[in-house]
């Protein structure tokens, strides 16, 4: 019996039917009335995403693999992923995949050799001179921000920090996005949620 697939990834089918179990999971989870009703076109559109799903984490775990990448020192998801910003810098479907400690794994050594300049880190000090400022109790006694500019010595280290997760979530969706499409074929009917040819894409200019 014939696999439908719904893509390939480097010639291996994903099954109709993995697309299926992972729709049926999210369906009889938590927030099953947030998703969009079978059929309609948001309906296939989170069909869509969820094969970008799964081809990204047959990427990942064949990229695993190869590197010959143990997870056990593999950082959390708070730690790469700390705030709402962060998610959406990296993309839905990178984030998701980030889950999986072998992703995060993986993030590390795609983005191992990912710096920030000095001339990066006073340029957004200069350019944001209060966003690292501590709070302090205001005149009420609330914790409230700090209209006060610390020097930049003293916020280097965590003006460092950000700039490099921002640089490390970039260089890893880029090098995932590279990775998908070289490795990725998606079947008609599950392409990109955000194909532009594709008939329920709804982004329109």
């Amino acid at each position: 019996m014939s696999v439908q697939a719904v893509a390939t990834v480097a010639g291996a089918p994903v099954a109709v039917e993995e697309v299926d179990a992972a729709e049926a999971r999210l369906r009889s989870g938590p927030h099953a009335a947030a998703l969009p009703a079978r059929g309609t076109r948001e309906g296939r559109q989170l069909r869509r995403w969820l094969t970008q799903l799964l081809v990204t984490e047959r990427v990942v775990a064949a990229e695993v693999a190869t590197r010959g990448l143990s997870v056990g020192d593999a950082p959390t998801e708070a730690e790469l992923l700390p705030d709402v910003t962060a998610r959406l810098e990296i993309g839905s479907v990178a984030a998701a995949a980030l889950a999986d400690p072998r992703a995060r794994a993986l993030f590390v050594d795609v983005t191992a050799a990912v710096r920030v300049s000095d001339l990066q880190v006073a340029d957004y000090h200069a350019r944001n001179p209060l966003r690292f400022a501590a709070a302090g109790p205001d005149r009420h006694g609330w914790r409230a921000p700090s209209g006060v500019e610390p020097p930049p010595v003293a916020v280097r280290a965590a003006v460092t920090e950000h700039l490099r997760g921002a640089a490390r979530r970039r260089a890893f969706r880029l090098w995932l996005d590279e990775r998908r499409a070289a490795l990725v074929v998606l079947a008609p009917g599950y392409e990109h949620p955000g194909d532009p040819r594709q008939p329920d894409n709804t982004h329109r200019h």
